[in-house]
């Protein structure tokens, strides 16, 4: 919940504020020691990704990270590598860099763009061969269609879990969310003056909480119904 003490942060006022905000958050929790694998999202509709990417990289390069860009499939690397071309030595997909894999640690910091649940074993292992960090710029690790069952528990309790939010932006409808590395996540309601602080709070609220603070409802009420209705499901799955 809110607490006084805590410090209102703004919005980015644009896309490019947003990736510098990302830019530094990610420095910051990749420099933390609290963990070697960070998420970074910037959750627009329609976003153009690769130039938000290629920027990012350029970025975390300037500022002193030995880096590789890792694209899931051949054909969106030959579009970073053709749009970027300062950066076609650093870039490669995921079938590239596992034959590149050699017998000594790699400890570059991995920049992984936009992984999705097709890519999902395979990104789990290119993960757990490295050495280094690793940053995931929009990845998408959990699939609907494996979102009930042991499978989806499993990857919940493992892979999935073994990642922190360095930085998240999305717009709600009614709202924003935002998390900066290390601020705790801040939720923001759309009021007629504009975007206005209305929670701090230690973790990310899942969709229902969410809906439930920008409505103004009490959060807590919702959280008890639905741990009942999770004990029900689990009771059934089990």
């Amino acid at each position: 919940m809110t607490h006084p003490d805590v410090p209102s942060l703004d919005l980015p006022a644009d896309l490019l504020v947003a990736e510098e905000n990302m830019l530094q958050s990610s420095l910051a929790a990749i420099g933390s020691g609290d963990g070697q694998r960070w998420a970074a999202s910037l959750r627009f509709e329609g976003l153009r990704l690769l130039p938000v990417a290629v920027r990012l990289a350029r970025g975390l390069i300037d500022a002193g990270q030995d880096l590789l860009m890792v694209w899931p499939d051949a054909g969106a690397a030959a579009l970073a590598r053709r749009d970027a071309e300062d950066l076609k030595d650093v870039i490669l997909d995921f079938n590239q860099l596992k034959r590149s894999e050699g017998d000594s640690p790699d400890t570059r910091l991995f920049l992984a763009v936009n992984p999705s649940p097709a890519d999902y074993e395979e990104f789990q292992a290119l993960c757990e061969n490295h050495a280094g960090a690793v940053l995931m710029l929009n990845g998408r690790l959990e699939d609907a269609a494996v979102g009930i069952g042991s499978v989806a528990r499993e990857r919940r309790k493992g892979f999935v879990a073994s990642w922190q939010q360095a930085y998240w932006l999305q717009p709600l409808e009614g709202g924003a969310l935002m998390r900066c590395f290390p601020d705790d996540w801040h939720l923001y309601r759309l009021d007629p003056d504009g975007y206005r602080q209305l929670e701090v709070l230690p973790e990310r609220p899942d969709p229902d909480i969410t809906a439930a603070l920008l409505a103004g409802e009490d959060p807590d009420s919702i959280k008890q119904q639905l741990s009942g209705v999770d004990r029900f499901l689990d009771g059934l799955r089990n």
